[in-house]
């Protein structure tokens, strides 16, 4: 008892160790944002400011251009990422349902093709789509970071809903059947109210990555107006002049608390979801 209890201190003390450094670069941020800028990295070493300040927040939270303050990015990541999560959990559910319940022709090659979607990494699909988009005329707008997710492009999420479907008895849809149900009505009725952890799922992923993204808003978003936080926060940045670190630190650090918030309050949800078990018993 005495090696077990042993094994259990150390096991506990190594992991509170690479706990503490993987989160430690993320604690340092929210410290630092509360830190003068002019001490920040020359304070680097230490994790408690000598001096908290609100300063950065502040100044931060003005913006950059006189009447329009931080807020503003907040808005547009908010519209960008909740529309593009709406669309992304909406078509895979449909498609996921039509991929586990009905009999058509092609079926095993669709099935395929989704796994190679989530297999092929984005950045080949980079310059094709940027051309495509481009001639639509849809650079310069929101549409290439929203259109897409409404049309089932998401591999990761009709894979997650097809097996959680999987998982749903299919006497519940003969039962259906038998009262008179179409498969849209089975759908909405029987199969939609069942699939809510896989969404919830599914809306917590496609959320944290449209509020993260950097790089298609970087391709698409000429206006600093339109700007997502994600991409905002890289004005406080300038190569030519001086950067204020800690005005970005402490918009950092409120960027994150949405994907916190999402995170914490659905926790139950992901899990479930994650785990595909379908109906309890």
């Amino acid at each position: 008892m005495k090696g077990q209890a042993k094994e259990k201190i150390i096991y506990h003390i190594l992991v509170c160790i690479i706990g503490f450094s993987m989160i430690y670069p993320l604690l340092w941020m929210v410290m630092s944002s509360f830190k003068p800028t002019n001490t920040i990295f020359t304070t680097a070493s230490k994790l408690i400011p000598k001096e908290f300040v609100l300063s950065n927040y502040r100044t931060g939270w003005k913006g950059f251009t006189p009447g329009q303050t931080f807020a503003i990015y907040f808005r547009n990541s908010l519209f960008i990422s909740l529309t593009a999560t709406f669309g992304a959990a909406l078509s895979s559910a449909v498609v996921a349902f039509a991929m586990s319940r009905l009999h058509f022709f092609g079926k095993k090659f669709l099935k395929a093709m989704i796994l190679v979607s989530m297999m092929l990494p984005a950045q080949i699909l980079m310059i094709p789509q940027y051309l495509w988009y481009l001639h639509l005329g849809w650079v310069g707008t929101y549409l290439p970071l929203i259109v897409p997710s409404w049309f089932a492009t998401h591999g990761f999420f009709i894979y997650l809903m097809m097996n959680f479907i999987d998982g749903i008895p299919r006497e519940l849809d003969e039962a259906a059947k038998i009262d008179g149900c179409s498969y849209y009505r089975t759908f909405v009725v029987i199969i939609l109210p069942l699939l809510v952890p896989a969404i919830v799922t599914s809306c917590i992923f496609s959320f944290i990555w449209r509020w993260d993204d950097f790089l298609s808003a970087l391709l698409y978003v000429k206006q600093t107006t339109q700007y997502p936080v994600s991409l905002a926060l890289k004005l406080f940045c300038d190569p030519g002049s001086s950067s204020d670190y800690g005005a970005m630190f402490a918009m950092s650090t409120l960027s994150l608390l949405p994907v916190m918030l999402i995170f914490i309050f659905l926790q139950k949800y992901l899990v479930e979801g994650i785990s595909t078990s379908g109906l309890k018993g």
